[in-house]
């Protein structure tokens, strides 16, 4: 066999030219074409060129990442604005030379992302959304017919990088884009916070707090009732409550002076009014204890008498009073006014039953007449109670 040095020089090489090559499986050196050793290098290692596919997609898309010539891909994702989802669907992994690099670049964000394998057995490292500007890389390793991240390119937000290189609370304010208030950060449990302005908390306890605006602060208030928290007086109470009875101020004392009051049906022990009149708690009307006197005529039966009080007894004379005789005498009394009605009773001295009483009402004084009934005449000294009853004809 000739050498090498002793064939002939041949300048063109084309796809049909063939080469020696020693085949273990066969135990034997063999031909094979050019363009045949061409086909295993293109099919079996990834060319270091790169191929680059521009597409601009709708949401929802599927894009399937060309077969690999000996080439890694580049795919550039330029849609319109954000994209909800898309999908990248890689190269047959039958068809996919070993090292083959596929790099995935988007130029807006892909809220939702996914690389279908298409016959490759797993994906390690793939990400899930790209943000605008950001990119994958992967690899291929035929071994374990698996992709791999090589590289993911981290695209920061407009203000995290000034944050991260000083992170105060101003820096971290101007890198968020949905954030309220303005101020430092609170981590604190009891933070001092200067004028805060709270929505509705679903619970919470207020203790030392001071300026709650009751009216505009506070809800669920009835009609005027912030009114009365802020200026709590009787007609604000008024206006407040739905039910109340009258007007004026409120009492709170247990012997109040109540003027001209209107009382419906009242229970209770008793009922003292001006001059002592009382509903006694065994339900008798009348006087009480200080409203009577007593008084003793002088001289002679009709001789007039002085006693200032809404009820008493007067003791008559013992002169002579003939039978089927009337004798009339003054009862002076600035209690009485001219209509009132006096009622008058023979109580005790005397024959029980031998006088007729009646009494005519005046200006502070009353004209008592006294009647012997009696068959005979009578020297005796009778008493007569009265007692006073206002009367009115209109």
């Amino acid at each position: 066999m000739p050498t090498i040095n002793q064939l002939p020089v041949l300048s063109t090489i084309s796809s049909g030219d063939q080469l020696p090559v020693y085949s273990p499986n066969n135990g034997d050196a063999r031909r094979t074409s050019i363009g045949s050793l061409l086909t295993f290098f293109q099919q079996s290692f990834a060319s270091p060129t790169v191929a680059v596919n521009l597409f601009v997609p709708s949401s929802g898309f599927n894009i399937t990442v060309p077969t690999p010539v000996s080439e890694a891909q580049w795919m550039l994702i330029q849609p319109a604005g954000t994209l909800a989802s898309g999908t990248v669907t890689l190269p047959l992994n039958t068809s996919v030379p070993d090292g083959t690099t596929v790099l995935i670049t988007s130029t807006q964000e892909i809220t939702t992302f996914a690389i279908a394998l298409n016959g490759a057995t797993a994906i390690y490292g793939a990400v899930t959304t790209l943000a605008a500007g950001s990119a994958t890389e992967i690899r291929y390793y035929q071994p374990t017919n698996s992709w791999y991240a090589v590289n993911t390119t981290l695209i920061l937000a407009a203000g995290i990088q000034a944050w991260l290189g000083n992170p105060s609370s101003a820096n971290l304010r101007a890198a968020m884009t949905d954030e309220t208030g303005t101020g430092l950060l609170v981590f604190n449990t009891s933070p001092t916070l200067v004028t805060p302005i709270l929505g509705i908390p679903t619970s919470g306890t207020l203790s030392n707090c001071t300026g709650l605006p009751i009216a505009t602060g506070v809800s669920g208030l009835a009609a005027n009732v912030a009114t009365f928290l802020t200026t709590p007086s009787s007609a604000n109470l008024a206006l407040a409550l739905t039910d109340e009875t009258g007007t004026g101020a409120n009492v709170f004392a247990n012997t109040p002076t109540l003027v001209t009051p209107i009382i419906g049906a009242a229970t209770g022990t008793s009922l003292s009014t001006t001059g002592n009149q009382v509903i006694s708690s065994t339900g008798k009307h009348g006087y009480a204890t200080g409203a009577g006197g007593s008084v003793l005529q002088g001289t002679s039966k009709s001789t007039g008498v002085t006693l200032n009080k809404s009820t008493g007894q007067i003791t008559l004379d013992g002169a002579a009073l003939a039978a089927s005789t009337t004798v009339t005498f003054t009862l002076t009394n600035s209690v009485i006014e001219a209509g009132d009605i006096l009622i008058l009773n023979h109580i005790s001295g005397g024959t029980a039953g031998s006088y007729l009483l009646n009494a005519q009402s005046g200006a502070g004084s009353a004209s008592i007449n006294v009647r012997n009934i009696s068959l005979g005449s009578l020297t005796e000294n009778p008493v007569v109670a009265f007692a006073v009853i206002k009367a009115v004809t209109a």
